[in-house]
């Protein structure tokens, strides 16, 4: 068993001890002073399924492990630690405890959003995957206990997994839990944005912030809260279907500005995917090019205002 807790400390430090069959395995986890808890989810019996191999010929290889079941998620506020400083010390200690490593990944090597989909994730906001910055490991004791951790960097911030599961856990859970509410967001879903109030209520909303250089289909690195919003909302909302469709202006042939409207939505639907760890099959990419105006083409200011990337909600599945 692997207990984990936070308090705050200037460094990221674990200490954790093997002992005997008969007892707990007990990890304490500190975290830097803005550390904090974002997920907690507990089953009294449920069944793990336990990556053991990378994502390969359409899955994941697992083991299946029945048990109590803790979940855990935290958020690191800076890219300080890269996702492999955070798990390292923690696999080290995991081996000397007697686990045995069953997987150890990054990205590139577990099989990226392949393998990010096809595991068990904690929903977001409360756990954020980068699929191009993450590391996972997976570990089982001699007793049959088993450890997932996953750990990932986005642009402001680290995130830390941990899924544990075994025969023997002591006061895991004060009352049986109700596997079927396990779905829903474990901490409050925040309040409604603006942007997707507008959006559930109109059906579309053009996120006005997104800056691409000009005559070029490359999305700047600053961050966007209009993407932020969009990513909470679908996260609150998993059964959304959106679509991103870019617009441009009449500069140009319709053929070239369809072509240059498609990549920049898809530009946006790849940061989604990437660094708001939005699911991929819930967004789609088209571009309009200049057949859809929001203002005249005929003034500089209208050009500019139809020069757009919008989201349009396509239904629920």
């Amino acid at each position: 068993m692997m207990n984990i807790t936070i308090s705050h400390a200037s460094a990221l430090i674990l200490v954790c001890a093997a002992l005997t069959s008969s007892a707990a395995f007990a990890v304490d986890l500190e975290l830097p002073t803005a550390a904090r808890k974002t997920a907690e989810r507990d089953s009294a019996l449920a069944r793990v399924a336990v990556p053991q191999g990378p994502f390969a010929n359409g899955s994941v290889p697992t083991v299946e492990i029945d048990g109590p079941v803790a979940r855990r998620a935290y958020r690191l506020p800076s890219q300080a630690l890269t996702p492999l400083q955070i798990i390292a010390p923690m696999r080290e200690q995991l081996v000397a405890a007697d686990y045995d490593i069953l997987l150890d990944c990054n990205q590139q090597s577990c099989g990226g959003f392949d393998f990010r989909f096809a595991i068990e994730v904690l929903p977001a906001p409360n756990m954020y995957v980068n699929i191009r910055d993450y590391h996972f490991i997976s570990a089982r004791s001699g007793d049959g206990d088993a450890v997932t951790i996953l750990a990932s960097a986005a642009q402001t911030a680290s995130y830390l997994q941990t899924i544990t599961v075994g025969a023997v856990r002591a006061n895991l859970v004060a009352a049986p839990v109700n596997d079927a509410a396990l779905t829903d967001p474990l901490v409050p879903v925040p309040e409604l944005s603006d942007l997707s109030r507008t959006l559930l209520e109109t059906g579309s909303v053009a996120l006005d912030s997104l800056e691409f250089a000009v005559g070029t289909t490359t999305l700047s690195d600053k961050s966007y809260p209009e993407m932020r919003d969009l990513a909470e909302l679908l996260a609150a909302r998993p059964t959304l279907v959106v679509a991103l469709v870019g617009h441009t202006d009449t500069v140009g042939a319709l053929d070239t500005n369809i072509a240059v409207s498609r990549a920049r939505a898809t530009a946006v639907r790849d940061r989604l995917v990437a660094e708001y760890d939005v699911n991929p099959e819930k967004v789609q990419a088209a571009g309009m090019g200049y057949l859809s105006p929001r203002a005249s083409n005929l003034t500089p200011a209208g050009r500019e205002a139809n020069r757009r990337v919008e989201v349009i909600i396509v239904g629920e599945e």
